[in-house]
Parts: structure tokens; C-alpha cells; sequence
């Protein structure tokens, strides 16, 4: 699979590792960046043979740093309308996709990157990480569903301090806040995310995928909803052969090998 400004790396124990390239301005997510993003969420999401996906960025300076200013300043009202649509529709193909994820927040993520991170199932820092929606400063609200997902994962209080002061906080606060699940040496990031993503892939894939779809149900329709999801899904997971498989390696104290089915 080729593409401008990403890489997509799958590797043989199907964890694909989605780099975004474009160092010389600190990964900032162009029109055509995002664009090549949904293709590769889509292969990602398609091909069974990808049980997980890690999302980072090129050096050690950004994850990505935002939208890309130049062309957002280019954009009238409907095409600023259509750009916020199009990203949103290309993140939230990476949340529902599904599979685990990791987003490796190696520097700054910021504005559309930080919303970008957000959309992945955990979110692992660098030290020297910068995380914020700074698009207050620059007169404008944020596009790829920040005023959404923040209040989801830090609560609406602390999400409202950092929309509307358009601030960036490090890495540590980050983590005593919950906007990221851990703290990794920059080095260290990738192999972190790989085996966190390793060890859920271990787990019975369809019991992943519904246990990621009734969380989502609950947050997006209320408590009611998810739990009637939730029933739903469990007896789906009843009737399957993973469910045979793992009870059977329990019993038998052996490693199940789940196929999905």
C-alpha cells in the first residue's frame, strides 16, 4: 500500500504500525493527510489479518500538530463545514473499527492531533508530550469532535479548562487526569503499544469487538441502551465457538486459540 504522507507497516503477528510523515511540519494533518488515513483505516479494518493497529508520527517532536493552518485559513464557511465532516468521518472509522489501537503521542499532539489520539481505544506518551485543543487562541472551534470526546474521557469540567483556555498540558498531567493510560520513554513507545495491543489480540476477537461496541453503545445512547446491548452481545458471544474454545481452556488449563467464530 502506498501513500504521500503516511506508512503502513503490518508486521507478522498482525499489529499494523500507521506512521504519519510529514516531519518538516510536525505532522500536521492536511486535507490529503487525512484522506490517506481513511484508506489505510479501512484496510486496517477490512483485512482480517490485522488484529490490532498502532498510530504514531514521524521524529521525535510531533505525534501531529494539528490541522494544517494554510489551508485551514483558505477555507470559507461550507468548506470549513466539509473539512470538519471529513475528518470526523475518518476518525470515527478508527473508533468503531472494532480492533484495538494505540496512539504513541511522541511530542506534541495538538488540536486535530490530540482528536486523532483521542479516537484510538488507549493513548501511550512520550516524557516530553504536549496534549491540548489550542484552537480558542486562533478564533476557531475545534473541527474533529474534541468538544465530544473530552468531556467523555476527563470529565466535562476538566475538558472545559482546556478548550476554552486553549492550553497544552505535559504528559504527566495528562496521565493524572486520564487523557493518556501511560507514560513510555520515547524509545520504548512502539514496543509498549505493540504488546499491549498483542495481549488483547490473545483475547477472543469477537469478544473484543462487542465488548469496544456495547462500551460505545452506552456512551453514545445511555445507560439503558448499553445494557440492553450489552445482554445482546453476550448472548451472541454465548452461541459462539470462542466461547466453547475458551471455557474448554479454562477447564483445561491451556491457551485457548480463538478463531473468531
Amino acid at each position: 500500500m502506498s501513500f504521500q504522507c503516511l506508512s503502513f507497516e503490518p508486521d507478522t503477528d498482525g499489529v499494523v504500525l500507521v506512521t504519519i510523515r510529514r516531519p518538516e511540519k510536525l505532522n500536521a494533518l492536511s486535507g490529503e493527510t487525512i484522506a490517506e488515513l481513511g484508506e489505510a483505516f479501512r484496510a486496517a479494518r477490512e483485512d482480517a489479518s490485522i488484529k490490532g493497529l498502532i498510530l504514531t508520527g514521524a521524529g521525535e517532536k510531533a505525534f501531529a500538530a494539528g490541522g494544517d493552518i494554510g489551508e485551514l485559513a483558505q477555507a470559507d464557511p461550507i468548506e470549513a463545514e466539509r473539512q470538519s465532516r471529513r475528518g470526523q468521518d475518518v476518525f470515527r472509522m478508527l473508533e468503531t473499527m472494532r480492533k484495538p489501537s494505540v496512539a504513541t503521542i511522541n511530542g506534541f499532539a495538538l488540536g486535530g492531533g490530540l482528536e486523532l489520539a483521542m479516537c484510538c481505544a488507549i493513548r501511550i506518551a512520550s516524557p516530553n508530550a504536549k496534549l491540548g485543543q489550542p484552537e480558542v487562541k486562533l478564533g476557531i472551534v475545534p473541527g474533529y469532535g474534541a468538544t465530544q470526546r473530552l468531556p467523555r474521557l476527563i470529565g466535562r469540567g476538566r475538558a472545559l479548562e482546556l478548550l476554552l483556555s486553549g492550553e497544552s498540558i505535559d504528559a504527566a498531567e495528562a496521565y493524572r487526569i486520564g487523557l493518556v493510560n501511560a507514560i513510555a520513554a520515547q524509545g520504548d513507545l512502539v514496543a509498549t503499544a505493540k504488546g499491549w495491543v498483542s495481549k488483547v489480540a490473545a483475547n477472543g476477537p469477537l469478544a473484543v469487538a462487542l465488548t469496544m461496541e456495547s462500551v460505545d453503545c452506552g456512551l453514545d445512547g445511555g445507560l439503558e441502551a448499553g445494557l440492553r446491548f450489552e445482554a445482546m452481545a453476550f448472548g451472541l458471544t454465548a452461541a459462539s465457538a470462542d466461547r466453547r474454545e475458551g471455557m474448554a481452556a479454562f477447564l483445561e488449563k491451556r491457551k485457548a486459540v480463538f478463531t473468531g467464530r
